[in-house]
């Protein structure tokens, strides 16, 4: 705790202000699909328009090894340019749109070795790039998930997760936040969801991290709301997870999707999870490219968007994706 507070004390003043969105429209950077550039303003990071209000930097290993000094060897990071290029690219986009809060994401489905988790780095590249909070995508390989006796779910990455949320608090006190994004049957196996479909070692994953006192460590949580089958229901997806979590939730979009969804239904689905007070929406990604031609049957990471932001009113909406 010492080593977080000190880390804290020397941090840039992103950290003061680090309050949620009153609707949150959360975009996955991707590290890898960024441009290479010499500078700041050449990036697509310190481009996006404000209508993306919060933004997740993709992917960090749990086990980072980061001494410092900007240099990113070793974080998981793979944009293709130096840390103080992404550093600058970060306060530029927060000068450019002061209400938007940029998460470092950790973890995901390559960068597994939560066993090795490494808060103090992890912290420490998080306050050096000036970043308002963590994203923990945790996806175990084996989570082992299965009904007890009593129905209750327990799986065997129980522990392991809610520590990981627990040491990742401690080392990012309030006001940084500290999100998680969950599985998309993470929520399901119990209650009047224990037969939904589809069942999966995955399914009830979240369940004991959302009924635990780590849970109050959290400040929102988003479902990975596609990939799971055909049999998937992502608005009954959205309603397991709001039974067990009342706070910011927020429905993931993949854009582009295995088998492309219609931006009507995708607008039709946004316009569901936007009835509930905290409901908000996630794409993955920002830069994914579709396969063949692009429209309304087969719909880009900008016409995701702009759906989003015309949903909410926002300001602005005509505003291209970089």
């Amino acid at each position: 705790m010492l080593l977080a507070w000190a880390l804290l004390t020397s941090a840039p003043a992103a950290w003061a202000d680090s309050a949620l969105p009153a609707r949150i429209v959360m975009g996955y950077h991707e590290s890898w699909w960024e441009v290479p550039a010499v500078s700041a303003q050449a990036t697509r990071l310190a481009a996006l328009p404000g209508y993306v209000n919060m933004v997740a930097l993709a992917f960090a290993r749990p086990d980072a090894q980061y001494l410092g000094a900007l240099e990113l060897a070793g974080t998981g990071l793979q944009y293709p340019y130096s840390g103080k290029v992404l550093r600058d690219s970060v306060r530029l986009l927060q000068q450019r749109q002061p209400g938007t809060r940029i998460l470092l994401s950790v973890g995901g489905a390559t960068y597994t070795n939560w066993h090795r988790l490494n808060e103090a780095a992890l912290a420490r590249l998080v306050a050096d790039l000036a970043l308002d909070g963590l994203d923990i995508d945790f996806e175990p390989t084996e989570p082992g998930c299965r009904p007890e006796a009593g129905g209750r779910i327990r799986c065997a990455s129980d522990a392991l997760f809610r520590s990981v949320v627990s040491r990742l608090r401690a080392a990012l006190p309030r006001p940084a936040i500290l999100a998680v994004s969950g599985w998309s049957v993470g929520a399901y196996g119990e209650g009047r969801h224990a037969d939904a479909q589809p069942r999966s070692p995955y399914t009830g994953m979240a369940l004991s991290l959302l009924r635990a006192p780590e849970a109050q460590a959290l400040d929102l949580v988003s479902i990975m709301a596609y990939d799971a089958g055909e049999s998937f229901e992502p608005w009954r997806a959205f309603a397991a997870y709001r039974q067990h979590w009342p706070g910011p939730l927020l429905m993931g979009l993949r854009v582009p999707h295995p088998a492309p969804d219609r931006l009507e239904t995708l607008q039709r689905l946004a316009g569901q999870v936007l009835r509930d007070p905290q409901g908000g929406l996630m794409v993955y990604s920002l830069s994914g490219i579709p396969q063949g031609e692009t429209g309304p049957h087969n719909p880009d990471p900008q016409s995701v968007v702009r759906m989003i932001c015309r949903q909410l009113t926002l300001p602005d909406c005509h505003e291209n994706l970089p």
